[in-house]
């Protein structure tokens, strides 16, 4: 299967009506085919008129079919085999191995969520039963589940072509959740998107189910994405992508009529904090490690730790030292866009005018690489300076110098949110963990001792989300299982006869979920 430059309503391709999207391969600066066009008001509003017809039907699909159908787009991607890999290569500049991880991550967590379904316990049961004698007032019968918000608009990502792009994490989600999705594909790898759509459209028909269930739209600029947010029958929003981006989308939900929730992800430094025993002891291995998660994917991870702070003195100008070092060995790498490459040069530009610099990689070859940098500054600096708290998305790090331990968990204090936060500590740091960790548990969705930030698991456990900018709600995650509560909502139903109740409120439990009756655990 090849692209063919086209948008997907449902079952159909079709070829958009606004401005001309060309990927471009970031190795080289060449545009490739197929052209795309974008689409316009005419194709927001069919995209999200079919979700909205699809979405009564869907929503109360069988817990089976849900997750047979999310098994079957899994199944679907992996078939596209090596057309995906190679297209993906082409328009991101990522390596083989790098971008078939990625499939094998899209598809395992397709499948996770499949399993989530059929255990049925996101649909968080509970029953109250009538008490008519209890005085001084009797009990009615109550009973409660959760459902599907509605169809939902996802914006695939730019940094993760399959994870969180057309099938990545928020679309399973909120499939699993029982929601019709309008993706808006990133203009970065329309082909890709489109590969990846058609897999997924396959699935939609192989399953039999309401062809809005699943549609792929494109767009330059920030118009058809606007317009996917103010349609009425869009209910929630999964966004991964800048700061100005995701407040922009925020903005126009709010503004609704009926405003609806916006799950960003949009901006994090994802600290990490060298504790004085740590530093001394295995300061030479704690760099090295440092650097190779700076590098990864060309520093182009939400998760890259883009500050450390540790506190001044022997221990942390070794750290410093063989951190540079690493940083002088550290090959350039190509970067995903030409626009993303912009960027990274304004930032560095930004930090080396605040800090001073430590170290930069070989400037590289090609027209989009990224050296690798790192600056120093000190803890008082930090303090009094928002440019050393912004995001450089690239393979770029701060290390701050702090006067001592106190500084240290002032500088903690002075962070805005984040998704992720690092302690490197050995045993005799357990006390000075103690009185950082309640700082930084307000402070990010993820608290990692001894490992670094780079590289999310898929399972359900984890928290890929943190206090704003790093998300725009900290109540949520957008990996994981528990995912799938972002598009649902609890509706309680109050002494409806039996035969009206939901399949999964109903007595006996036919569904064999776990739910909470009166108050106690029952499977």
């Amino acid at each position: 299967m090849q692209p063919a430059g086209t948008l997907l309503l449902g079952q159909q391709a079709v070829t958009g009506t606004r401005g001309e999207i060309r990927a471009i391969d970031p190795s080289s600066g060449e545009a490739l085919e197929p052209i795309y066009r974008g689409g316009g008001e005419f194709e927001v509003a069919r995209a999200c008129e079919l979700a909205e017809e699809a979405f009564a039907g869907y929503r109360e699909s069988s817990l089976e079919a849900r997750a047979t159908f999310l098994e079957t787009v899994a199944g679907e991607i992996e078939a596209l085999g090596d057309a995906l890999i190679e297209r993906a290569m082409a328009e991101t500049g990522l390596p083989r191995a790098r971008l078939e991880g990625e499939c094998g991550r899209t598809c395992g967590q397709l499948r996770l969520f499949a399993s989530v379904v059929r255990a049925g316990e996101w649909l968080d049961v509970r029953l109250d039963p009538a008490l008519p004698e209890r005085a001084p007032m009797p009990r009615v019968d109550l009973r409660q589940r959760h459902v599907a918000l509605g169809p939902v608009a996802v914006f695939g990502a730019s940094n993760f072509p399959l994870a969180f792009s057309v099938a990545g994490g928020d679309t399973a989600s909120a499939l699993a959740a029982g929601c019709p999705v309008v993706v808006k594909a990133h203009s970065a790898h329309p082909g890709t998107s489109e590969l990846v759509g058609r897999a997924v459209q396959q699935a939609v028909a192989q399953c039999g189910l309401p062809e809005g269930v699943f549609s792929v739209l494109f767009g330059s600029g920030k118009e058809i994405g606007q317009a996917l947010v103010a349609d009425p029958r869009i209910q929630a929003v999964g966004f991964t992508g800048s700061r100005s981006g995701g407040l922009a989308l925020m903005a126009t939900a709010q503004a609704r009529p009926q405003p609806i929730p916006v799950y960003a992800e949009m901006s994090s430094i994802n600290p990490v904090f060298l504790l004085p025993e740590a530093l001394a002891t295995r300061g030479a291995e704690i760099a090295e490690g440092f650097v190779g998660s700076v590098n990864m994917g060309a520093g182009q991870f939400c998760t890259n730790p883009g500050l450390v702070i540790g506190v001044k003195g022997a221990a942390l100008d070794a750290f410093v030292a063989a951190a540079g070092e690493a940083v002088r060995g550290s090959a350039a790498q190509t970067m995903l866009t030409p626009g993303i490459y912009a960027a990274y040069g304004d930032g560095v530009s930004q930090l080396a005018g605040e800090a001073r610099e430590i170290a930069r990689g070989p400037a590289g070859e090609g027209p989009h690489p990224c050296q690798t940098a790192l600056f120093a500054a000190r803890g008082a600096d930090f303090l009094n300076s928002e440019a050393l708290q912004a995001e450089v998305f690239g393979a770029a790090s701060l290390v701050i110098e702090c006067d001592d331990l106190d500084q240290v968990k002032a500088v903690a204090e002075h962070l805005e949110g984040q998704l992720t936060a690092t302690l490197q500590l050995d045993d005799g740091d357990v006390e000075a963990a103690r009185t950082l960790l309640p700082v930084l548990e307000r402070k990010a969705g993820r608290v990692l001792a001894n490992g670094w930030p780079t590289g999310v698991e898929v399972c359900h456990a984890m928290v890929h989300g943190g206090p704003f900018p790093a998300t725009s709600d900290s109540r949520t995650t957008s990996v994981g299982s528990a995912a799938i509560q972002r598009f649902l909502r609890p509706v309680c139903y109050q002494n409806l006869p039996a035969d009206l109740l939901p399949e999964a409120l109903k007595d006996g439990n036919p569904l064999g979920v776990t739910r909470l009756v009166d108050g106690k655990r029952e499977a």
